[in-house]
């Protein structure tokens, strides 16, 4: 693959012209586009992990809201009756031991009823995402404004929330990709899994938090790597505490562009850390303004599948410092048995985690990520480089780990609760960079770009035939299906 200002040399400040994109890139990038685009417009209300309680979050942002309000047991605000039928009557996110299949007829009932206009109001219970903060939810929000302010009923209300998510996720793809100053394929690779654009074409915060953490790496390598500038420098201030309000343990990503000073005046891993360090701040501000560190709420064990009530974080913090090495054993055990089902949640996962492409298709998608290592990376790369990155990577992907343990999961448990693999789609393109060689591997472009459109092909495919035709088991877990012809070839709703 041909570049301007091919990068030679990790030794020092590194002169990179803005390297135009490539046919392949854009016609990648467009295909991003159409998914994410497809999947916000298919995929039935409240069918995205959460997306019933990241709904209310952001409309209670939309209204001006801020701090969610304690009620009993309950975390929530007072919002309009007729948005909150949409989940709980309309779209309810239930469970069942049956097939569960949607109709055209469901959304033109809800999109007429919620035409009467009713001041009506009722408290929205939302304690999984209460202290979330809020500038996760802003263009979903934004999104809502503008579907209210047409005059559009909720259900409407909801799907321009969704395109405003959505094209916020897109153009922050693509400032990063712009910004990034070697392996664009890893971040476009990353960018073309199933899960990554379906997530983003949902009105959850993944859209958000993958947008800042795309930008946030790229930024940082840029920064690293091509010397830092006033207005790097402002950008870092600018998008450190945004990231770390995203997720805070996303922040550390920004540590990719950290790199030995050249001499006394090479202030950039300085800049780096002090950018880093507000942003760490900025969140201990958010959750001290916030009322707390997390908010209780139930949950399904995944071990015993009772309910069960996640742990005050200072009280499991506790239970890690008394015996960190018993901690270490549960964090290798709970990697270990989950890994497999990471990979599958990484790649494509559907709905509330209930729906699998076929089996076929997960190999198709290693087959992709393999086409983006070897496109290239543009420039040489030293061992030491690589071997930092996936430091990097992996003491983020611990951070997760150990984050759900502290606020996902029941006190003293022996087992990490709630981890999904879309949360490891941040650091990913991290990851893939370290692994890439210098220069592109004959046909790895074709392999690259035919693997994805097949892989996204079949993906619409399987999201539109298990919620409009087929329907699918909503349980959790893959289907006990006995015929290996049907577990290669169909979805899993049709197993």
């Amino acid at each position: 693959m041909r570049r301007d200002g091919r990068i030679s040399s990790l030794a020092g400040p590194v002169t990179v012209d803005h390297a135009p994109w490539t046919g392949l890139e854009k016609r990648l990038y467009a295909l991003i586009c159409i998914s994410t685009l497809f999947f916000a417009c298919v995929t039935p209300p409240f069918q995205a992990p959460d997306e019933n309680q990241h709904y209310v979050k952001a409309l209670f942002l939309s209204e001006g809201g801020i701090l969610a309000q304690r009620r009993g047991e309950m975390i929530g605000a007072d919002l309009p009756r007729s948005a909150i039928d949409l989940h709980d009557v309309h779209f309810t996110a239930q469970t069942s031991p049956g097939v569960r299949l949607f109709h055209p007829s469901m959304l033109k009932t809800a999109w007429n009823e919620g035409k009467t206009r009713s001041d009506e109001r009722s408290f929205a219970d939302f304690p999984n995402v209460a202290n979330y903060a809020p500038t996760l939810y802003l263009p979903g929000a934004i999104g809502l404004t503008i579907g209210e302010a047409l005059g559009l009923p909720p259900l409407g209300a909801f799907y321009s929330g969704r395109i405003v998510n959505a094209l916020f996720a897109l153009i922050a793809l693509a400032v990063a990709l712009r910004l990034m100053p070697f392996g664009r394929f890893a971040m476009i690779g990353t960018a073309l899994l199933p899960t990554f654009c379906y997530q983003n074409g949902s009105l959850s915060p993944d859209a958000v938090i993958n947008g800042t953490g795309f930008l946030g790496l790229a930024l940082a390598l840029r920064a690293g790597f091509m010397g830092f500038t006033a207005k790097r420098g402002l950008a870092f201030l600018l998008l450190a505490p945004l990231l770390a309000l995203a997720k805070g343990v996303y922040l550390p990503l920004m540590a990719a562009g950290l790199r030995r000073p050249e001499s006394r005046r090479d202030l950039r891993p300085y800049c780096l850390l002090a950018a880093m360090a507000v942003g760490a701040l900025a969140f201990l501000m958010w959750m001290k303004f916030s009322g707390g560190s997390q908010a209780l709420y139930h949950i399904m064990s995944r071990k015993t599948g009772e309910m069960v009530t996640t742990a005050p974080l200072a009280r499991q913090f506790a239970v890690i410092l008394h015996d960190p090495l018993a901690y270490l054993h549960v964090l290798a055990t709970s990697v270990t048995e989950r890994a497999p089902v990471y990979a599958f949640q990484i790649v494509g996962r559907f709905g509330w985690n209930a729906i699998l492409l076929p089996l076929l298709a997960y190999p198709l998608a290693l087959a992709m990520l393999a086409g983006a290592v070897c496109s290239g990376a543009g420039t040489g790369l030293s061992w030491r480089q690589r071997l930092w990155w996936l430091a990097v990577a992996a003491g983020v992907a611990l951070l997760i780990e150990t984050a759900m343990y502290l606020t996902g999961t029941p006190l003293g448990a022996d087992y990490i609760q709630g981890t999904q693999g879309r949360y490891f789609l941040p650091i990913l393109p991290l990851a893939l960079l370290a692994l890439m060689p210098a220069a592109p591997f004959r046909g790895a472009g074709v392999l690259f770009g035919g693997s994805a459109l097949l892989l996204l092909c079949i993906a619409a495919a399987t999201v539109f035939d298990s919620f409009w035709v087929h329907g699918f088991v909503t349980a959790d877990g893959m289907p006990p299906h006995h015929d290996p012809i049907r577990r290669l070839l169909l979805p899993s709703p049709r197993w």
